[in-house]
C-alpha cells in the first residue's frame, strides 16, 4: 500500500483532536472562514485552471466553477457550523443495573472518516468544517476535475491549522488517481468510514470495491408529481425552481408527473423552463429540453420550443442538464407506482391542495426526503439549518437525509463499577 504512511498519519492526528476543546475548534473554523475570503484570489486561480480543463458546456461545468459569491456563502456556512452546538459527549442513554454497574452511552467521533467526490470543490470546505467540528479527521479523494482548486483549498487549511499548532495532517488530500481510490477503499485499520458522494457509478463502485464501512450518498432520481388539486401558479414556481436552480447537483428536478385531468394547464406549467435564468451566478437564460410521453407531447406540441418525444430510458435517469422527463399519470396511486420503480431514495415532491392526497404520498413515498408544494431544490444541510452537509443519504441503515455534524459521530458505553463481578 503505497499511500499507508498517509492513512498512519491521519490516523495518529486523529487521536490529537481528542485534545481540543469545542472552543479551540470553533476558533480554528472561523480564521479557515476568515481565510477563504481574505484569500479568495487564490482559490478562484487554482478554479481557474480547473474550469479551462472543461467544456463550458458541460453541465458540471456549473459544479465545478467557484466565484466570489460562491466562497463567500462557504465560509457564511463554516461560520455556521462554528455556532452550532458540540455533536460529541452527548449522554444518550444512561441507566444503573440492578447489581450496581451505572452505564452511559455518550457520542464520540468515528475517528478517520475517507470522502470520495468527484468536481465539487466546495465540498472540500464543507467536510473539513464537519469533521473538524465533530473530532473527525479526514481523508479527501477529489476527482481530477477539480484537483487544482482542492489541491489551492487544503493547503489553506493547513496554513491556518500550523498557525494553531495544530497537526495539519487531521485533513489529507490523497492524488487524484484510480490507484489513490483502491486504496482508500482497502485502508482497514487506518479509515473508519467511507462516504463516497457523486452519480451511481461512483456509488456502486464504492459500495462494491470498499473493505471498510461505507455510507451511500449523492445519487437522485427525482420526481415531482403535479396533483389534479395542484395549484398552477405554485406548481410553475416550484417546477422551475426544482429544475434550473442548479441543474447539475442530486436535488435537481429530473421527471415531472402530471395528472392526466391537468394536460390543459402544461403548457403554462412548464413556460418558465422554456427560457429560465440559472438563479446562481448568471443571468444566461438556458431552456430546458422536455422529453414528453405521448399524452403531454400532445399537449405541448406548437406550444413549447424544445420538445422531444420520451422515450424507456427518459424515466429514471438523473439528467444533471438542462433535460426533463414529462409522464401522464391516471391517479395519485399510479404516480406512487412510477415514483416505486425509478424513484433513487433521493427527495421526490407532490404539487396539492388536497391535504389528504398529500399526507398520502408522504406517507407512501419511500425516499429520504419527501415534500409536499415545496421544491426538492430544499434537500440541502445548510437548507435543514445544519450548517453545512457531507453528503445526502440515501440509504436507511444508519443515517438517512443530510447528514451533518450528528450523523458522524458514533458512540461509546462508559461503564463504572465499584468491583462487582459477573456470577
Amino acid at each position: 500500500m503505497q499511500l499507508k504512511e498517509t492513512f498512519e498519519r491521519v490516523k495518529r492526528a486523529s487521536k490529537s483532536l481528542a485534545l481540543l476543546s469545542d472552543a479551540q475548534r470553533n476558533e480554528v473554523l472561523l480564521a479557515v472562514a476568515d481565510a477563504i475570503v481574505s484569500q479568495q484570489e487564490r482559490i478562484l486561480k487554482a478554479n481557474a485552471e480547473d474550469l479551462a480543463k472543461m467544456e463550458k458546456s458541460n453541465p458540471l461545468y456549473d459544479r465545478l466553477q467557484l466565484t466570489e459569491n460562491r466562497l463567500e456563502g462557504i465560509a457564511a456556512d463554516m461560520r455556521n457550523v462554528a455556532t452550532l452546538p458540540s455533536p460529541l459527549g452527548h449522554i444518550t442513554k444512561q441507566k444503573t443495573l440492578p447489581n450496581g454497574l451505572r452505564l452511559c452511552r455518550v457520542s464520540v467521533p468515528f475517528g478517520v472518516i475517507g470522502m470520495i467526490y468527484e468536481a465539487r470543490p466546495n465540498v472540500t470546505f464543507d467536510v473539513f468544517s464537519l469533521c473538524f467540528k465533530s473530532g473527525n479527521a479526514c481523508v479527501l479523494k477529489g476527482g481530477k476535475d477539480a484537483d487544482c482548486s482542492n489541491r489551492e483549498e487544503v493547503a489553506l487549511i493547513h496554513e491556518v491549522l500550523e498557525r494553531f499548532s495544530i497537526c495539519p495532517d487531521v485533513v489529507n488530500l490523497l492524488p487524484a488517481t484510480h490507484e489513490a481510490t483502491g486504496e482508500m477503499l482497502n485502508a482497514v485499520g487506518y479509515v473508519d468510514l467511507c462516504i463516497p458522494r457523486g452519480g451511481r457509478k461512483l456509488i456502486d463502485f464504492v459500495r462494491d470495491t470498499t473493505r471498510i464501512p461505507v455510507i451511500e450518498t449523492g445519487a437522485g432520481v427525482v420526481n415531482t408529481y403535479f396533483d389534479k388539486d395542484g395549484d398552477i401558479e405554485m406548481g410553475r414556481a416550484i417546477i422551475n425552481n426544482a429544475k434550473t436552480r442548479r441543474v447539475s447537483v442530486c436535488n435537481a428536478l429530473d421527471c415531472l408527473l402530471v395528472h392526466e385531468s391537468r394536460l390543459g394547464d402544461l403548457p403554462e406549467l412548464v413556460a418558465p423552463l422554456a427560457g429560465s435564468a440559472c438563479c446562481t451566478n448568471s443571468t444566461a437564460k438556458t431552456p430546458v429540453t422536455i422529453y414528453a410521453d405521448a399524452a403531454a407531447f400532445t399537449a405541448l406540441d406548437g406550444k413549447y420550443p424544445l420538445l422531444e418525444h420520451a422515450t424507456a430510458d427518459s424515466f429514471g435517469t438523473e439528467f444533471m442538464d438542462y433535460k426533463l422527463a414529462i409522464k401522464t399519470v391516471a391517479s395519485l396511486d399510479e404516480a406512487l407506482a412510477h415514483i416505486d420503480e425509478n424513484g433513487s431514495g433521493h427527495s421526490e415532491a407532490i404539487i396539492t391542495q388536497d391535504e389528504a392526497a398529500a399526507r398520502r404520498f408522504q406517507a407512501h413515498v419511500d425516499a429520504a426526503c419527501v415534500y409536499w408544494n415545496a421544491p426538492t431544490s430544499f434537500t440541502d444541510g445548510a437548507q435543514f439549518g445544519l450548517g453545512a452537509e457531507i453528503g445526502i443519504s440515501t440509504q436507511k441503515l444508519g443515517p438517512r437525509g443530510p447528514m451533518a455534524l450528528e450523523e458522524i459521530c458514533t458512540y461509546k458505553w462508559l461503564i463504572e463499577g465499584e468491583g462487582q463481578t459477573r456470577p
